[in-house]
């Protein structure tokens, strides 16, 4: 994808960035550079869309200011939900805050943070102290956290489309953590109910495929991995040189033991100290050309690119179309290496890895949670009926209720009440928009990005609060682009693209999943939900100074950007199947999670302390009086059972 800078006007008009679709620009305060500024000058850019254009007939262009998961446009870490925080990164904000005032409010339980870790533990709170009063603080507008709801109304379509925004799956249940399965028993949630259609899109000819862009290679190709396609047939269709797809094809087909007369031991710790293309530049000697073709492959699921995924891992997770080069070294397969990441090993042994998914992803599960803890909020709260639930958010926050959620209200500070050693209860603050207002508390739990703590809680130990700035999240963009049908996917015969190094890495249509009377759209002429995953860590360092240095250019890009470069990576891909993103997509809502992915500790990065050493989390997480951390932060581990784990443990420490 072209800078910002190098935006062509023109070709904006001819993706339809004129056209007001269902969307909200905002540019976070930042100066556009010159392309976007001409872009986004055009007639219908820039602003909110009030009106439909001639044409727009079949779109419904009004979400719900009060119903968060029905707006468009930016979504996730809006300036909005970053602006405080910021200034208490900044050192900006006590200066202007004024005086805390308090409301007189007092609670069992301030959690801060309402996503799956906070509501985690109020659930878990209440299910150990049924009559506890409990506070629930978020910055952003919605509940979820990472866990949020996409949500879109064509009116080609009986009721909403629904879709997720972030956190996506329950992946391989059967390894979930025992805290995670508890939560999903006393919600009553079985995942073998959310199968879905497994075999829609194969059924229809559709598969995976990689799509081969010009901001890697000299020409554009897709090459699509149709059933019994193998490695010499597909290797031969990708544009890369000569002497790269040799490499390719020794890689796939036959590769040697490279590290000859080692035991495997000694081969898996050779491999724990190198990234899969550092094995592949310095142990395999490939063209830089496969480097280029590799870099994308663990993007959508780690959040950063070959160059920063530990070759060890890249052993683990080997298929026919992924990480090839191991199979000479005669590694044992039956079990993992001990330098694997966590994850990989926890998984190691539950078989088929199965991915089992709301249509609004792990959100359904959050607010399963809030629908039991919070009367009024849900029409329903069982697994069937979640998705297709009416919900009144203005019940969130009623005074009535023993739990309470309240949103856009960004936590400044929480402090015990005396030394952390005898407090016997907290007072938290945080800001309403206009002041800071403060609530008293007999616990706390932080279940917010754990690199924020040291903000909030100003006594913590020195070596707490470098333990806890270690927990850098990794930058995310999750999009989601409703289209008015799905031929064009059909017609050229995919379901996903892997990009090899344009701006989004992946797109993919929404998985086929139904759920109570909720059902997923089955022909092509149906409307449909797009996803699109970008990961912004900057190439070439480690995650975690790539996951800052991205951090800082992702909130400088502007909106309009993001919308032109979905636009353009579409009609890139899907032109020759008759697509016209002008014509085709409906709305778009782009998820920025600046502070999105949680690593955790892999290879070769963490061999400072993993795996034989005491990890940082360990002492990142410990209690501070009445204040306990939660978040997958403090475990560390991506996975939503993780977030679930680490609430468990808090509620734990604080309810002895």
């Amino acid at each position: 994808m072209t800078d910002p800078d190098e935006i062509n006007p023109r070709k904006a008009l001819e993706l339809g960035m004129d056209r007001p679709i269902s969307r909200r620009d905002f540019f976070d305060g930042v100066i556009a550079a010159t392309g976007i500024a001409a872009a986004c000058s055009l007639p219908g850019i820039g602003g909110r869309n009030t009106s439909p254009a001639k044409g727009a007939e079949d779109l419904e262009l009004s979400p719900d200011t009060s119903y968060p998961p029905s707006l468009t446009g930016l979504r996730g870490d809006t300036a909005e939900a970053l602006s405080v925080p910021h200034a208490l990164r900044d050192q900006r904000f006590w200066a202007y805050a004024g005086m805390p005032e308090p409301t007189g409010e007092r609670y069992d339980l301030v959690v801060v943070g309402a996503g799956i870790s906070g509501l985690s533990a109020a659930h878990r709170w209440l299910e150990r102290d049924p009559g506890a009063r409990i506070l629930i603080l978020d910055n952003h507008d919605d509940i979820g956290g990472h866990a949020l709801r996409n949500e879109f109304r064509p009116r080609a379509r009986r009721g909403p489309l629904v879709a997720y925004g972030g956190s996506r799956s329950i992946i391989n249940p059967a390894a979930w953590t025992p805290e995670g399965k508890d939560l999903l028993a006393k919600l009553d949630i079985r995942p073998e109910r959310l199968a879905g259609e497994r075999r829609l899109y194969a059924d229809l000819g559709m598969h995976d495929s990689v799509f081969c862009d010009r901001e890697t290679f000299p020409a554009e190709r897709l090459v699509v991995f149709t059933p019994g396609k193998g490695a010499p047939r597909w290797i031969a269709e990708l544009p890369v040189a000569e002497q790269a797809g040799k490499d390719l094809l020794m890689l796939y087909g036959d590769p040697p033991d490279w590290f000859p007369g080692l035991s495997g031991e000694e081969k898996q710790e050779r491999l724990a100290r190198l990234t899969y293309s550092g094995f592949l530049a310095e142990v395999c000697g490939v063209h830089p050309d496969v480097l280029k073709f590799v870099q994308t492959m663990p993007s959508d699921e780690w959040a950063y690119g070959s160059d920063a995924f530990g070759a060890i891992d890249a052993w683990a997770c080997a298929d026919e179309h992924r990480y090839a080069g191991f199979q000479g070294l005669g590694l044992d397969a039956s079990k993992p290496s001990r330098y694997n990441s966590p994850t990989v090993i926890k998984e190691w042994d539950a078989g088929e890895p199965r991915a089992y998914r709301f249509p609004e992803g792990n959100q359904a599960i959050v607010r399963m949670m809030a629908a039991r803890m919070i009367p009024g909020f849900a029409t329903t709260a069982d697994m069937a009926g979640i998705t297709t639930a009416s919900f009144d958010y203005g019940a969130l926050d009623r005074p009535g209720n023993r739990v309470r959620v309240r949103l856009s209200s960004p936590v400044v500070s929480a402090a015990n009440d005396g030394r952390p050693e005898a407090a016997t209860g907290a007072t938290v603050g945080y800001f309403d928009g206009e002041r800071v207002r403060t609530v008293r508390a007999g616990s706390v739990i932080m279940a917010c990005w754990n690199s924020m703590i040291p903000y909030l809680v100003g006594d913590l130990p020195l070596a707490q609060r470098a333990a806890l700035y270690r927990a850098v999240k990794v930058p995310l963009l999750y999009a989601t682009v409703q289209l008015r049908d799905w031929r064009a996917w059909q017609e050229i015969g995919i379901r996903r693209a892997r990009f090899t190094g344009a701006r989004w890495c992946v797109a993919e249509l929404d998985d086929p999943a139904d759920i109570g009377g909720y059902r997923c759209p089955r022909t092509p002429s149906e409307p449909i939900a797009v996803h699109m995953v970008s990961t912004p860590v900057t190439p070439g360092v480690s995650p975690a100074h790539g996951s800052v240095a991205g951090r800082y250019a992702l909130i400088e890009t502007p909106y309009g950007y993001l919308e032109y470069s979905i636009r353009d990576q579409l009609t890139r891909l899907l032109g020759p199947g008759g697509f016209d993103a002008a014509r085709d997509i409906e709305a778009i809502t782009v998820n920025r999670w600046g502070h999105g992915h949680t690593p955790e500790y892999a290879t070769p990065w963490d061999l400072d302390f993993y795996p034989d050493g005491r990890p940082p989390a360990a002492v990142a997480r410990r209690p501070h009086g009445r204040i306990a951390i939660a978040n997958a932060d403090s475990v560390p581990a991506a996975r939503a059972d993780a977030a679930v784990t680490a609430a468990y443990r808090a509620v734990a420490e604080l309810q002895r």
